[in-house]
């Protein structure tokens, strides 16, 4: 075995990773043109190292034969997309899923890959397979989301004791499964910096009225309540939501005249629109979907300089709330309070220096060495390694 080089990941030559598998299969419950997070900002990194095929959840649409669609985004990166006839039974969707992938395994010819699994699911169709490495990134607690399938729990406890390595998507989570990994490591929400780092820079348009914001997906774990609670109390407020309505009827947010959606709005103009906001919102629910979330937005609203203010979900209370970078508060009334000291305050060099130095140690750059260097160490010590 080769002694393992122990200097930091910016020093180590390019060789250091020479021995990787040239293909990573990435098995995704998200979709890659849904809302750009965590595995978007991985593999796109990942792809200057690896070929990345990114398979999606299917698409039930297929007229006739089901297939394959092929995209690619980027030089390195292609993504996957099964069109399945809908109405098939749960058995025969799995078998087509499975002869799917086959073809695609057979057609590829691929020698040497790793696995990457956001979704247990895919075990379904992909656990005869063999890979030199197989990593589950554990982003979310799936089992606990909205319409999450019965089998989801079975087939992350067969993944978990499949897997050479896992990572989790926050410090919750990790604390929740460590005893059931050998070789786990929590990799909580990073930050592009230089992106959202731009909201500084742009000149805001001349208004009175003062605009919160939030982006992301709303779905089960949104605070309604909250967001309809500071719209009904402050009139003369704006509330900008951006993102994606899922898994919740639009028909029950709140239609005040003051709250402005926008739908979906791209990763690029993220900074544009957080130019013109005064405070950024986290109004989640403290539910089972949310007990283990580390929000990405977190640092991204931090480094676009806006005040924020979060329900107290753990990993945003700690290390972010605990620092006193972001403000905790449990409902509406909360919100508003805490929304108008932030807005008495004039200064605010003083808390962007000390944001500034808690985000200089996190970046999805750092991240993403990290984890390569986590899964080089792996792969030459895989033959002494025990998988619990």
């Amino acid at each position: 075995m080769r002694l393992l080089d122990t200097r930091p990941h910016e020093e180590q030559p390019k060789s250091f990773y020479c021995d990787m598998p040239g293909n990573l299969i990435c098995f995704s419950h998200l979709r890659w043109d849904f809302v750009f997070q965590r595995p978007q900002h991985l593999l796109t990194r990942l792809a200057k190292t690896f070929k990345v095929f990114f398979i999606e959840e299917p698409v039930y649409d297929a007229v006739g034969k089901s297939y394959y669609a092929f995209f690619n985004r980027g030089e390195n990166i292609v993504i996957i997309q099964p069109h399945i006839k809908a109405g098939m039974a749960t058995n025969e969707n799995k078998a087509v899923q499975k002869t799917l992938f086959d073809n695609f395994m057979h057609n590829r010819k691929l020698s040497h890959y790793l696995f990457w699994y956001y979704t247990p699911m895919a075990l379904e169709f992909s656990r005869k397979y063999s890979p030199e490495i197989t990593v589950f990134d554990c982003m979310d607690e799936l089992s606990a989301f909205k319409f999450a399938p019965e089998e989801l729990k079975a087939l992350e406890k067969e993944l978990l004791a499949k897997a050479d390595i896992v990572f989790t998507g926050g410090y919750s989570i990790y604390e929740a499964k460590k005893n059931l990994h050998a070789n786990i490591y929590p990799f909580p929400s990073s930050i592009e910096k230089e992106h959202f780092a731009k909201a500084r820079c742009i000149k805001k348009n001349t208004r009175d009225k003062v605009k919160l914001g939030f982006f992301g997906v709303i779905d089960e774990r949104f605070d309604i309540e909250i967001i309809k609670g500071i719209a009904t109390a402050k009139p003369d407020w704006q509330i900008v939501l951006i993102g994606p309505v899922v898994k919740i009827d639009p028909a029950t947010l709140p239609k005040n005249e003051n709250i402005k959606y926008l739908g979906h709005v791209s990763y690029a103009q993220l900074p544009e629109h957080l130019a013109e906001w005064d405070i950024a919102l986290i109004p989640f629910l403290l539910n089972e979907s949310t007990r283990f979330i580390s929000p990405t937005k977190t640092p991204e609203y931090l480094a676009a300089a806006k005040p924020v203010i979060s329900t107290p979900i753990r990993d945003v209370v700690n290390p972010y709330g605990k620092n006193k970078l972001v403000n905790i508060a449990c409902n509406a009334e909360d919100f508003i309070a805490a929304a108008e000291k932030e807005l008495r305050v004039k200064q605010k060099d003083k808390w962007l220096k000390r944001v500034d130095a808690f985000l200089a140690l996190n970046s999805w750059d750092k991240t993403c060495l990290q984890m390569l260097g986590l899964i080089n160490n792996t792969i030459y010590c895989k033959p002494y390694t025990s998988i619990a």
